[in-house]
């Protein structure tokens, strides 16, 4: 059992690695992507990632969620509304990284938790702890000094941070699996995208079918770039605890920013240096609190399935699902607030994870609810 643990941990990990590896180095894929304008990148985006996902559920065999969404009109429409903030991010991000702008749509991810944070205190009424604020508080001098940097408002690096937090948002309510919502979210935008790439055919603006086989190979492998690390990442969520999760998130950013300075050469004067380190710093300050949170909920629900498992017939250990038969309640409870809930400090993606499912790291659990879905990454 031990070895079995170790074992699905270790593949959980390099999961994990490997998901936010390839979200942290596509940068180095967009600008393979020329002469394509950022709208057709977009679109092709669209088209192939759903013809991608279409074929994974044909091979899985899930279909059922489908009906049962078109039965819920109000899901629907927060489906329609994702999709339509992941557009933006998407386009904004594509368009960032092939006009020069690396560092900036880094720092987009780097905030989001802070933004995020931010929603839930204006939008959810949720009350933060005092590292939270001061987290809160310091990205917030972070914004200013970058803004003097650029001479202008950071919009790039906002414009992700929030349409990411937005997207979180939506998606916690409409709990789709990650692979569905996909699915969802790109079937809504697949004849639109459609449209686009046929009227542009039509102007003689295409470049899918007037570049060689080459160009229109990379431009379909889009749909493989956008699921082949929502896969990887599913198979993380459920094997590594949420504070694992939190940590590797900002692999991604920092993958992205060291490319934008080291590989592609952008500038970063003494000010952005500083707007840089005052958004470090309030990570730290966050990481830190949710950590020290996680460890003392830990220590709580300890005692709590010890003894709910004496209670249970046929219990196993606290990681086994016959163990947690009787202790959802506690597991929930403990969990809420280990994952930083009340600001989202513990995320996967920029938003906060509830129940048991990635938490717990119980192999063969669902994934985790489609709040943490991390499909607005580049």
């Amino acid at each position: 059992m031990a070895g079995t643990s170790k074992s699905e941990g270790r593949t959980g990990l390099l999961n994990g690695l490997a998901a936010y590896g390839m979200w942290g180095l596509v940068p180095l894929f967009w600008p393979l992507l020329k002469p394509a304008g950022a709208t057709e990148i977009l679109a092709h985006r669209m088209v192939w990632s759903l013809a991608f996902v279409a074929v994974a559920l044909l091979v899985v065999r899930r279909w059922a969620w489908a009906g049962e969404l078109l039965r819920q009109p109000r899901r629907l429409g927060l489906v329609v509304i994702a999709a339509a903030v992941i557009t933006v991010n998407w386009g904004v991000y594509i368009w960032a990284v092939n006009s020069g702008h690396v560092v900036e749509a880094s720092l987009g991810y780097f905030i989001n938790p802070l933004v995020t944070i931010a929603m839930g205190v204006l939008i959810l009424k949720e009350r933060l702890r005092p590292v939270q604020w001061a987290a809160v508080g310091v990205g917030f001098s972070a914004v200013l000094v970058l803004t003097i940097g650029y001479g202008r408002p950071p919009w790039i690096s906002l414009t992700l941070a929030f349409s990411f937090a937005t997207y979180g948002l939506v998606k916690k309510k409409v709990n789709l699996g990650g692979v569905e919502s996909l699915a969802a979210e790109t079937a809504i935008q697949f004849l639109p995208a459609l449209g686009y790439l046929l009227w542009l055919s039509a102007h003689g603006g295409l470049t899918f079918a007037t570049e060689g086989t080459g160009h229109a190979v990379l431009l379909a492998s889009t749909g493989l770039v956008t699921a082949l690390p929502l896969v990887c990442f599913g198979a993380a969520a459920i094997r590594v605890p949420l504070s694992t999760l939190g940590l590797l998130q900002y692999l991604a950013p920092v993958f992205q920013f060291l490319l934008g300075v080291l590989y592609f050469g952008e500038a970063m004067p003494l000010e952005r240096w500083a707007g840089f380190a005052l958004v470090w710093l309030a990570l730290v300050l966050l990481t830190g609190d949710a950590l020290r949170t996680s460890r003392r909920a830990a220590r709580t629900l300890g005692p709590a399935i010890t003894g709910s498992r004496a209670m249970v017939p046929g219990a196993t250990d606290t990681t086994g699902a016959t163990g947690a038969a009787g202790t959802n309640g506690a597991v929930r409870e403990a969990e809420s607030v280990a994952s930083g809930v009340s600001g989202g400090a513990a995320v996967s993606g920029g938003a906060a994870v509830s129940g048991v499912t990635a938490a717990s790291g119980v192999p063969g659990a669902p994934a985790p609810e489609a709040g943490v879905s991390p499909l607005a990454k580049p």
